[in-house]
């Protein structure tokens, strides 16, 4: 009887990757590599190690279903259940966006302008990953973070207890305003809110649209700067005198958004700074 193929890790995950290609997902390659690593609980350069490592037939099916998964365009960030920003290992799911790598500049931002023990408030905090950076990077900071979706606290909660920080977040259930007190201060406001109209989504890649929250993509119909607007109203409040609003923008919206700002009597230094594709993403403004 003559045996059949020996399955190594390299062959099936050339194979996978090949697969992936065929039916046009973006970087086949780190997909695949991706999920055979959480199939075989290996890193990117361990499965390299023992490229010629027999798989049994139990992993290969496990990896089946996770690559046909991402062959109808499900997020790798879904299928793993987790994904890094600035080193931290956050949980993600479809109620929360995942982290982008353009967020975590917005952090770096935050931390230039963050005093010694400054309040720091993240409107919209969806995973958490902004207000969770902040607190693990910085311990001096007191960090309050708000989040209209139910689903999304619970992710958030369960990313600040992962990362040793919910004792020292104060995580509130609400839109945007609604859950800080009259008067509450805070030297730093950030925010990454939604900037897509969803009656004109230009831009916005196909599996982003399908798999993650509408709440946390989309504004009013027809107003990109529907929530720059909620959230400008209530800095003149509760935005410390000389403190810093930070946000991240996008294509589409970045110079409305701009121009919002410019308006806004209590505020100063409005600039729209660039990412490292010099594309227009950050807002940052100064309280009068």
């Amino acid at each position: 009887m003559t045996a059949g193929p020996v399955h190594t890790v390299l062959s099936v995950l050339r194979g996978a990757e090949s697969w992936l290609a065929a039916r046009g997902i973006d970087a086949p390659k780190r997909s695949a590599e991706l999920l055979l690593g959480h199939v075989l609980g290996l890193g990117r350069l361990q499965l390299y190690l023992q490229h010629d490592r027999p798989m049994a037939q139990a992993e290969r099916d496990a990896l089946r279903s996770l690559v046909a998964r991402r062959g109808q365009g499900e997020p790798v960030a879904h299928l793993l259940g987790s994904w890094s920003f600035r080193g931290h290992e956050l949980e993600v799911s479809s109620a929360v966006l995942i982290p982008r790598p353009e967020t975590e500049s917005l952090v770096s931002l935050v931390l230039e302008r963050a005093g010694q023990g400054a309040r720091v408030l993240d409107l919209g905090t969806g995973s958490g990953a902004i207000a969770i950076a902040l607190a693990v990077e910085r311990p001096d900071l007191r960090v309050t973070a708000v989040e209209v979706s139910r689903n999304a606290v619970a992710v958030a909660g369960a990313n600040a207890a992962r990362h040793g920080v919910a004792e020292r977040l104060d995580l509130r259930l609400g839109s945007w305003w609604e859950p800080i007190a009259a008067a509450e201060q805070f030297e730093i406001v950030v925010s990454n809110p939604p900037y897509i109209d969803p009656g004109a989504p230009d831009g916005l890649e196909p599996e982003v649209a399908r798999f993650e929250p509408p709440l946390a993509l989309y504004t009013a119909r027809g107003d990109v700067v529907s929530c720059y607007r909620a959230i400008a109203a209530g800095l003149a409040q509760h935005l410390a005198v000389g403190g810093w609003f930070c946000a991240e923008t996008g294509q589409g919206a970045a110079q409305p958004a701009l121009a919002l700002l410019q308006s806004e009597p209590a505020l100063a230094e409005v600039t729209l700074a660039n990412d490292e594709q010099g594309l227009g993403r950050y807002l940052l403004a100064r309280r009068a």
